[in-house]
């Protein structure tokens, strides 16, 4: 676990070679066919030689929600396990992780008519007023959730819109489905200032790789538009507005490195609660493989 380019990955195919490991990501934007420069994704060569089950399994129009995580990450755990394999789960999205590991909540299914309702008041109001609106009838979820996470604020909305009842009601009726196997968790976690650094120079990197051209692709596929999951993934939502308008490319790469540094906090806050996990500051093979092979750790 860690916030965004913390060197999950890195640690993870070093782990590969100390073991007998099945790698599980565990990624909400590396789930997308055809969207691999921005989304950092390992290339082609490093999933031949180390495959990452739940990468390249949906089209960027497609839908994939946690219930589609959780189902199909228990069943590569036990596909590994019933090869005597290690799982390795490895990513940085901690709402899939604490899905996996708690259950998931029995929260109403979104509808066609849902969604549209919220796209289009997304759309009129802004990511800020809805979580004004949400922060009145839910203060506990508008105080977790940031005011400019507009896909879980929508959803915190459709929640109550569908059931009548807050998201914070119904997150404490579990469905049953948490994880029963013991779990070991290591947390990457570098310093800020290093984290920021990695960020920019990781975003530059991505656009003298051809990130632009990879976005112009993904916009001519009709079936796509900003308000989708993929494309409000970061950096791909700030490259799609910025082929919109008007403003300059320097302009746009700030915007993005920004929001990455928003996530990498957002993540960090996440991470700080997992207070029985090895924390590292930089990756260390050989702690992270002392920690796995501690009985009872």
């Amino acid at each position: 676990m860690g916030p965004t380019a913390s060197g999950k990955t890195e640690l993870a195919i070093e782990l590969c070679k100390h073991f007998d490991a099945y790698l599980i990501s565990v990624d909400s934007a590396l789930i997308y066919r055809t969207m691999d420069i921005g989304t950092a994704k390992p290339d082609a060569d490093t999933l031949k030689k180390y495959p990452h089950a739940l990468v390249n399994i949906c089209e960027p129009e497609d839908s994939f929600s946690v219930n589609d995580f959780v189902s199909q990450a228990t069943n590569h755990i036990n596909l590994a396990l019933d090869q005597n394999k290690l799982p390795i789960l490895v990513g940085g999205t901690s709402f899939y992780f604490h899905a996996l590991e708690y259950g998931l909540s029995a929260l109403p299914e979104s509808t066609n008519e849902s969604r549209q309702h919220f796209t289009e008041q997304l759309k009129i109001l802004g990511s800020e007023e809805l979580h004004k609106q949400l922060n009145a009838i839910d203060a506990i979820a508008a105080n977790r959730i940031h005011c400019n996470d507009s896909q879980r604020v929508t959803r915190a909305l459709e929640v109550h819109y569908l059931s009548g009842k807050t998201l914070s009601e119904l997150q404490g009726n579990k469905d049953g489905n948490a994880l029963s196997n013991p779990i070991k968790k290591i947390v990457l976690m570098p310093d800020r200032a290093v984290l920021h650094q990695r960020i920019e120079k990781r975003f530059n990197r991505m656009m003298s790789s051809g990130f632009m051209d990879e976005v112009k692709m993904l916009r001519a596929n009709k079936k796509l538009n900003l308000d989708l999951p993929s494309i409000r993934c970061v950096g791909y939502r700030q490259a799609w507005q910025h082929l919109d308008s008007d403003t300059t490319e320097s302009e746009m790469i700030e915007k993005a490195i920004i929001a990455t540094r928003q996530l990498c906090k957002r993540q960090c806050t996440w991470l700080k609660h997992e207070n029985e996990a090895l924390t590292l500051a930089e990756a260390n093979i050989d702690k992270a493989i002392e920690f796995i092979g501690k009985v009872g750790a």
